[in-house]
């Protein structure tokens, strides 16, 4: 391993827009620091640390008071530095896991009193799974009794042929970051309308994190008109996140200047209010 990587800005600025009472940050990340929490081996780039303290010192400078935080590949299937968040803001934030398809039902069972309620499957290049998508369908069963649903992070083509086979998830379906279309396609392009077609379904949901790194424009304009479409047409099955600490992307996105997007993407105080509080509040089961 050479050199650190640096994924986030350390200063980033002040929004002007003010989010809600129990706004959530619905996903982010935390790297370490590695000296407690080590990296898997197998790794191909080292961060530079995002440890707790830089993500509640983010959330309280943004005035986010709820989050979700997801395990990281960095740290592969040891998910205790998401516990040892979890613990230190009991209650305001919860996780979703990485895991086994063979994770039991007594290991799900005490993850979920850990605060984790979900379990994440990544079908893009850079990141590996070794899980065939029958154990995958299978593992949902023994995650339905604890109101858990499934989040899955796949490459924009990839929504054609697993539409079909996510529908047989036994619990709800989160998808990652606006299904990781390329903004620049528009939404007329056959992967955005796919994801359209999949969130008819009742069971999916969509997170419209990541404007920034659908989006090759600055300040993202494409990518936000394909967020907007989303929670015009998905309102009540809609979260939003600031994917903090920004790993794998194109450049360091401004997490003040992502929080001043949501009004964009969600236009009205309603919206705001469900995209940011109660859906979140719902999905995730905040005390």
């Amino acid at each position: 391993m050479t050199s650190l990587i640096q994924t986030y800005l350390t200063n980033p600025r002040k929004p002007a827009f003010v989010l809600p009472p129990n706004a959530c940050d619905a996903h982010c990340h935390i790297f370490g620091p590695a000296s407690q929490f080590p990296y898997v081996k197998e790794r191909s780039w080292t961060p530079v640390d995002a440890g707790k303290e830089a993500l509640f010192a983010l959330h309280d400078s943004l005035g986010i008071q709820r989050c979700v935080i997801v395990q990281t590949a960095l740290h592969g299937f040891d998910n205790s530095v998401v516990v040892d968040a979890m613990q230190a803001r009991k209650g305001a934030y919860l996780g979703v896991a990485l895991a086994s398809a063979k994770t039991t039902s007594a290991q799900i069972a005490e993850m979920d009193q850990q605060g984790f309620r979900a379990i994440r499957f990544n079908f893009m290049a850079h990141l590996k799974n070794s899980d065939s998508i029958e154990d995958i369908l299978e593992l949902t069963k023994r995650m339905e009794p604890f109101g858990w649903h499934l989040q899955v992070h796949f490459s924009s083509d990839l929504v054609h042929s697993l539409a079909p086979l996510l529908k047989k998830s036994a619990v709800p379906v989160m998808v990652d970051h606006v299904g990781r279309v390329d903004a620049s396609l528009g939404a007329n392009h056959a992967d955005f309308q796919g994801l359209l077609k999949l969130l008819d379904d009742p069971h999916f949901y969509v997170k419209v994190s990541g404007v920034d790194r659908i989006s090759k424009m600055h300040p993202y304009e494409d990518g936000i008109s394909l967020a907007k479409i989303l929670v015009d047409e998905f309102t009540d099955r809609c979260v939003w996140g600031t994917d903090w600490p920004h790993p794998n992307h194109h450049h360091i996105p401004d997490d003040g200047n992502l929080v001043d997007l949501i009004p964009r993407i969600a236009d009205t105080t309603e919206k705001v209010s469900k995209l940011m509080v109660s859906n979140p509040g719902k999905f995730y089961r905040f005390e």
